[in-house]
């Protein structure tokens, strides 16, 4: 049994973990994930820190394919995090009850296991949780 990511390019672990968006090499705009287009976009690491810009709750399981998730599924926020001078990601959230989501709550870069595969491996997506002071 191994590890892998819910998908190749989006986000590194180690040695912390970091998410990979890509810069336009004309405009400098910044995006996530990265397109697959070496000779416009490069990948940069985005900032590992946030603040929450908005959220909700996903209270049903999302429809099969291409949900992979786990059978016994279980409502989860959902929110897009702002990144300092980068861009805003569409995240899972977890670490943190429903009722203590605020916008403009800083958030830090995780990752978190989401499914295990037909192989048995453990596979991993990145998510924000509210950052600790100090």
């Amino acid at each position: 049994m191994g590890v892998s990511a819910i998908a190749e390019g989006l986000f590194r672990e180690t040695p912390e973990p970091t998410l990979i968006g890509g810069r336009h090499r004309e405009t400098g705009r910044i995006v996530f994930p990265c397109p697959d287009d070496a000779a416009r976009w490069e990948a940069v690491d985005l900032p590992r820190d946030g603040t929450l810009w908005s959220w909700t709750v996903q209270r049903f399981r999302p429809k099969s394919p291409p949900y992979i998730g786990p059978q016994d599924f279980a409502p989860f926020p959902i929110g897009y995090v702002e990144l300092p001078g980068a861009t805003i990601v569409e995240t899972q959230l977890t670490g943190v009850d429903f009722d203590r989501l605020t916008i403009g709550m800083a958030m830090a870069l995780t990752v978190i296991s989401f499914a295990t595969d037909a192989d048995g491996n453990d596979v991993r997506l990145y998510a924000f949780t509210p950052a600790t002071e100090g």
